[in-house]
């Protein structure tokens, strides 16, 4: 199989030294392994600007799903209400879960270009005295929007409004100050801006509001507040983990903190997001969240014309070297592309010239 460069949001490009982490086997009793799972769970405080004596970090089996859902299920009781706001998909989908495990919920959506207006929230917060919970996406991978965390956070904040932040698609590659912002819950995942592969997710959340949820979890594998006492004890978590994921993610920790931390990536992505969404322009493809709006993460782009044929566009892309990710709009033709991973200015450059070479030879001939 040949090789290829993933501009998606992740899994993604990861280093070949994190992959030659996953060629040994660990025993997940063993010692080392148990210290490694505590080492990555501190450096995540750190990452998250918080204190270990306010915060923990729970580390959980599973996709970036499993811990958002994980969140919902244990910290949110039977005469609690959460606000969950929409502007996507993954919104989108945390209303699926609120659903499936039954618990009051009120919505807040926007169109999926708009982000969402903190004095809307503010205003249904004073209105609605029984909301207890607010749940949020920061970045939309659905699009590439970048909602407005400190604003929303610094009303839950006012309010006394426990704040949940699905930050999958920006943690460790946006600088986000958790305790700062009082969030109570951030959930991220191991194969995003940290480059590591999938596997697992983990949530940073506040000692006292995880203290609170002792026994209220809605399922067995998805409590966080078991799964946190059990890691506190030495590291070991509750049922079999990824071991081969975790070193790697150790692995990329590692390769965070050498690359110069959060702010040094959060600029390499951004220069590779300006780059792509300026080349691309050039080029005709207009993308579909304004600039303001924009996150470093990943881009969406309209189709360029009614002849694109995106399956057609795609397998051109991944014979050059790129695989891309098709858009997840209903209403508009969309694809996207994603700027994180190791991934470097001069690969978007020489991407940028593989589409500009495929709209001459297929939509300007």
């Amino acid at each position: 199989m040949e090789n290829y460069k993933l501009l998606t949001p992740g899994p993604l490009t990861t280093t070949s030294s994190v992959k030659e982490e996953m060629l040994f086997d660990r025993c997940t009793w063993d010692d080392d392994y148990k210290k490694m799972t505590q080492q990555i769970r501190r450096r995540l405080l750190e990452i998250a600007f918080v204190s270990p004596h306010t915060y923990t970090a729970v580390l959980l089996q599973g996709s970036g799903s499993f811990g958002v859902e994980a969140v919902l299920a244990t910290c949110i009781q039977p005469e609690d209400k959460c606000l969950i706001i929409v502007n996507g998909a993954y919104g989108e989908r945390m209303v699926t879960m609120a659903k499936y495990i039954g618990i009051n919920y009120i919505l807040y959506s926007v169109p999926y270009d708009k982000v969402p207006v903190a004095n809307d929230i503010a205003v249904m917060l004073k209105n609605d005295r029984c909301i207890t919970h607010v749940a949020m996406v920061h970045c939309e991978t659905t699009t590439g929007i970048l909602n407005p965390l400190e604003d929303i956070a610094n009303i839950c904040k006012k309010d006394n409004i426990t704040f949940i932040v699905d930050a999958m698609s920006s943690f460790g590659g946006i600088e986000i100050k958790v305790e700062d912002l009082a969030i109570d819950y951030l959930i991220s995942s191991a194969n995003k801006c940290i480059q590591g592969v999938p596997g697992f997710c983990f949530v940073v959340a506040k000692i006292e509001k995880l203290l609170s949820c002792q026994g209220t979890a809605k399922s067995l594998s998805l409590d966080l507040y078991d799964q946190w006492k059990c890691m506190e004890k030495d590291g070991k978590w509750r049922f079999t983990s990824p071991t081969h994921v975790v070193a790697a993610f150790s692995k990329a920790l590692e390769e965070l903190t050498a690359e110069g931390g959060v702010l040094a990536r959060y600029k390499r992505y951004s220069e590779n997001n300006s780059v792509l969404r300026d080349k691309l322009k050039a080029m005709g493809i207009t993308a579909y969240i304004r600039k303001e709006f924009q996150s470093p993460i990943i881009t969406t782009f309209l189709f360029p014309s009614i002849k694109f044929d995106f399956a057609d566009f795609y397998q051109y892309v991944k014979a050059n070297g790129f695989v891309l990710y098709p858009g997840k709009l209903t209403d508009l033709n969309t694809f996207r592309i994603g700027n994180i991973g190791e991934v470097y200015k001069q690969d978007i450059v020489q991407l940028c010239d593989i589409i500009e070479k495929y709209m001459e030879e297929k939509i300007n001939e």
